[in-house]
């Protein structure tokens, strides 16, 4: 069995876990926040067997595509101590972080 830990942008996450659940899989889905633009992102875990691990995959990655986004970036201001400005960037946003790992028991009570 394994464990995927799936990080995942909030604009992908109930297509995500709707397209999972459509599938037979069980996801627990946490609200987290990402560090580089300080915006929502959602975390799921699933446990799967070795069959199922491909098919999940498989979603995960159909489901998350990377796009571009515009964010504002921090500018300091000529002269001022400790003042910022921001000026749009252009950013790679979506996809997902995923870890994998192995799981020795499962007990589901």
């Amino acid at each position: 069995m394994k464990l995927i830990i799936a990080i995942v942008q909030d604009e992908d996450s109930s297509r995500l876990v709707s397209n999972l659940m459509n599938e037979g899989y069980s996801v627990t889905k946490l609200a987290t926040t990402g560090g580089f633009l300080r915006a929502g992102n959602t975390t799921l875990l699933l446990g799967v067997d070795e069959a199922k691990f491909d098919g999940a995959m498989k979603i995960i990655e159909k489901v998350c595509k990377s796009r571009k986004q515009i964010a504002p970036s921090p500018s300091p201001v000529a002269g001022s101590t400790g003042a910022y400005v921001p000026y749009p960037i252009e950013v790679m946003v979506g996809g997902a972080t995923i870890f994998v790992m192995n799981v020795e028991q499962f007990i589901k009570i």
